[in-house]
């Protein structure tokens, strides 16, 4: 049986003389999750404790009784990885309320300690193969410390709340340390394809990686991306509804609320949930009525963060308008406003739901809203009305609500009286329907599709199967060898390409490989690249290779010889038109530039925004497609670049000429994009052709990156040596 390990900011417990447990969708989908599964729970277990005896007695408890497992936190980090970055950095910023949120640096390093010691308690119980479900903002770093520790883990991570824009994240001083600690997951899901678009966005933006709708390719491995709107605890509402205790509760609400229509507002008290501007609207609605004795609104806003700021800010303006809006229009037989800061049993609840008239949930953004789904499902009678905003994500699943703009007031007002008036026909056609719905995709299908998708993923980078991967027993010929040679590409093949050209500069372990090359006197090294002789000079005359510049337009054979152009009639005419037109998409394309070289132009748009330029780039490439079809001009987009070059000239022509001039036993070349098509086009038996990274090719073989790809080099150079000894 397969092992889910659940992972959450807390246990669905609450530990005080006697361990209780608490409910929740969470906790029913888990539950119902059965016979399928062997569950594991790991989660913080709230207050902290010191004897170490009361410690020891609750991790066993907890084991033998739920088989949860406890994180204990001491105060202090608790305070700022919980009150501090989750929920006064994080909080906010996730939704789209960015003035809200508060930094301090030691907020941060506590969210790092405590995401650390979850990683910790996960790996002391995970079994090989094992799969992790992550649940939330709290635990963004714990996907990548896993990967990385353990990966043969299956790994996924959902996030409940929205995920805003990438103007918004990008605004957080440790997105990309959040970013990539959400890609070390197998899966990520996200309760609407909006915040699913959000994220990809974001981590085009923020991270410069590229991404297919449901996936993002990085680092050798592939992030799925999915979309699981949540479901409530169907069964749960069932029996409640169905017991005595129920109906009891509700001919009380009934006989309590008698001529009286009611209007119920459940969420926590929350700056997300636009409780002001719903007063606003209500205040309006009821300044344009004659008669204000047979309408109640019942708003039931559970304590949240009290030790927040804001929140006691927000609290206090609540109470300040409603109180101002009760003394405007209360009358000897009704106070409109009924506002209870207080949580209420689950059974009052259902009540409530069954009840009201209406239910307006209105909050300025949610992740799904459950609050929702809750009310549609409890009123049996479908004689209720739902007023929805649109910027919850349960908007997207029950359109048969009347859907408003919360910060549009006289919208809100207007939306309340038509529901107020609606014919009982509309009213049971609407909500049967988005009953329908709550019913068929509840918690569990929530949690079984999750899950199935996390099992199905397959994480490794999907590099293509029909080219494989270089290994050493692939080049014995090549170790063997006593004259070989390599022609090597440089940016995206031995070097990670930058976001700066000018940071590519062999340094580190490229350096290292550079000069044990230089070692083998047997095997001459060729840097073919689409540099310029200045930086070529600049980069690599320190070694001693053979340079080829421009993609082949002229080469120099080692540091005492002169460079030489590889085809002096090459026809260069076109150049000037090339620049013109260049220079035009430059001027349109802020953060691009222009690089002349002497037998090429290049248009550079690794700095532009990445969207408008890959849009722009593919306009320049129509045009230029266009313009050159009777010119010896090939056209190149390549990764952040568009190139003109000359038709006569390529690395394979070149790297031909190089091998005909010079008897090699056996030779390699290697690159990662089209330019470096040409040297595998015509690489014949003697060579050895490997395509750096993803991509179709006529290469024989593939490395994923340029790391492998030096660590390879390394290995061949180490091989050669112990076989000239």
């Amino acid at each position: 049986m397969r092992t889910v390990i659940n992972v959450s900011n807390r246990l669905p417990v609450t530990i005080g003389p006697e361990i209780t447990p608490s409910s929740g969708g969470l906790v029913s989908a888990m539950e119902n999750l059965g016979a399928k599964v062997q569950l594991k729970w790991i989660g913080w277990a709230g207050g902290h404790i010191t004897d170490p005896a009361e410690k020891e007695h609750v991790i066993e408890e907890l084991k033998k009784r739920f088989n949860y497992f406890p994180i204990f936190l001491d105060d202090d980090d608790a305070s700022d990885y919980y009150d501090g970055f989750s929920n006064s950095t994080m909080w906010p910023l996730l939704h789209y309320m960015n003035t809200y949120s508060r930094y301090r640096i030691q907020w941060y390093e506590a969210y790092q300690r405590v995401n650390r010691i979850f990683a910790e308690e996960v790996m002391a119980h995970a079994g090989p193969d094992d799969m992790v479900w992550v649940h939330d903002y709290h635990l963004m770093l714990l996907p990548r410390i896993l990967h990385e520790q353990r990966p043969d883990l299956k790994i996924g991570i959902f996030l409940h709340t929205p995920f805003p824009p990438s103007d918004i994240f990008r605004c957080h001083p440790n997105r990309e340390d959040l970013l990539l600690g959400l890609l070390g997951a197998d899966l990520i899901g996200f309760q609407t394809f909006g915040y699913l678009r959000h994220f990809r966005t974001t981590v085009l933006r923020v991270l410069g990686i590229e991404s297919e709708m449901d996936r993002i390719a990085h680092d050798q491995y592939t992030t799925a991306l999915g979309v699981y709107p949540i479901g409530i605890n169907v069964e749960k509402f069932k029996q409640e509804i169905q017991s005595a205790s129920f109906a009891r509760r509700l001919a009380e609400y009934r006989q309590v609320y008698s001529g009286k229509r009611v209007v119920l507002g459940v969420e926590r008290l929350d700056y997300t949930k636009g409780i002001p501007h719903r007063l606003d609207a209500i205040e309006r609605f009821l300044g344009q009525r004659q008669d204000r004795d047979d309408i109640v609104f019942i708003f039931i806003s559970v304590p949240s963060r009290e030790d927040v700021a804001a929140y006691q800010t927000l609290l206090e303006q609540v109470r300040g308008r409603i109180s101002q809006i009760n003394g405007k229009y209360s009358t000897i037989k009704n106070v409109p406003l009924r506002f209870m800061h207080r949580s209420v049993s689950f059974s009052q609840l259902c009540a409530l739901y069954a009840l009201a008239d209406v239910c307006m949930v209105t909050p300025l953004v949610d992740g799904m809203n459950l609050v929702a789904k809750e009310y549609a499902y409890c009123q049996t009678e479908n004689k209720g009305v739902l007023i929805l905003s649109e910027f919850a994500g349960t908007a997207q699943e029950l359109p048969d609500a009347m859907i408003i703009n919360p910060y549009h007031v006289g919208q809100m007002a207007e939306c309340l009286q038509e529901a107020l008036t609606m014919s009982d026909e509309e009213k049971i056609q609407r909500m049967a329907s988005m009953r329908a719905r709550v019913m068929r995709f509840d918690a569990t299908h929530w949690a079984d599709a999750f899950l199935a998708d996390l099992e199905a993923c397959k994480g490794k980078a999907a590099l293509p199967t029909d080219v494989p991967t270089i290994s050493m027993k692939d080049v014995t010929e090549l170790v063997a060898a006593s004259r070989a040679a390599l022609f090597l590409d440089y940016d995206g093949t031995l070097s990670e390409l930058r976001k700066k050209p000018m940071e590519a500069f062999p340094k580190g372990d490229i350096e290292t490989l550079f000069d044990n090359l230089m070692s083998d006197t047997g095997l001459d090294v060729y840097i073919i690249s689409g540099r310029s002789q200045k930086d070529m000079l600049r980069w690599f005359g320190r070694y001693d290779f053979a340079l080829v510049s421009e993609h082949g337009f002229s080469y120099r054979l080692s540091p005492q010889e002169d460079w030489v152009l590889s085809d002096p009639t090459a026809n260069l005419s076109w150049m000037d038109k090339i620049i013109e037109i260049f220079n035009h998409y430059a001027d349109m394309t802020p953060g691009s530039a222009v690089e002349v070289k002497r037998a090429s132009v290049v248009w550079h748009y690794r700095e532009s925004d990445p969207e408008f330029g890959v849009w722009k780039a593919n306009q320049l490439v129509a045009d230029l497609s266009e313009m050159v079809s009777n010119l010896p001009v090939k056209i190149n987009h390549g990764k952040k670049i568009v190139e003109a070059s000359s038709m006569q000239i390529n690395k394979g022509s070149m790297m031909t000429a190089l091998m005909e001039r010079r008897s090699y036993d056996k030779a390699l070349c290697a690159g990662d994009d089209d330019t470096d098509e040409n040297m595998f086009r015509v690489a014949g038996e003697r060579v050895i052709s490997i395509k750096v990274g993803e991509g179709s090719t006529a290469a024989r073989f593939r490395s994923p990156d340029p790391q492998a790809f030096r660590n390879f080099l390394e290995a061949l150079v180490e091989a050669r040596r112990r076989r000239a000894q």
